[in-house]
């Protein structure tokens, strides 16, 4: 298999083996015009086995997207072909518009325009909380 390097782009690198797609989705990289790679299952010396995205444009990625899906990703900015940054991803603290709250009786049902917004209780557990009524995400 033979995947083009990019010349002006993102990388996101360590992605946990399987969660490629869910990052893809989350992300909404279907709605680019450019260029897409998702490399499933590559094998990596210190994970086993891992997921790699690369995008061929020069984009915004949510981070706390990916820290949210697997907190131990990186990130690679490449310019004119080489390395220009490498960011690492931890777990976030705040999700905004990510997850969305599934009581009925929270007040983002009836409130529309309210963006969902969820804090980290637990992050042993990876467990967060709506803001508003403190219900758990699943």
């Amino acid at each position: 298999m033979h995947i083009d390097s990019i010349h002006n782009g993102i990388v996101i690198d360590h992605i946990t083996a399987g969660r490629g797609m869910e990052i893809y989705k989350l992300l909404h990289l279907d709605r680019l015009d450019s260029s897409v790679a998702i490399i499933k299952n590559a094998p990596s010396r210190k994970m086993g086995k891992k997921d790699i995205i690369k995008v061929d444009a020069d984009i915004d990625i949510d981070t706390n997207v990916l820290g949210y899906v697997d907190p131990n990703v990186t990130v690679d900015i490449i310019r004119n072909g080489h390395l220009a940054e490498k960011r690492r991803v931890g777990l976030p603290t705040r999700l905004t518009n990510v997850l969305f709250c599934k009581n009925p009786r929270c007040i983002t049902t009836t409130e529309q325009e309210l963006p969902h917004v969820f804090l980290l209780t637990d992050p042993e557990h990876r467990i967060y909380r709506c803001l508003y009524c403190e219900t758990k995400a699943k």
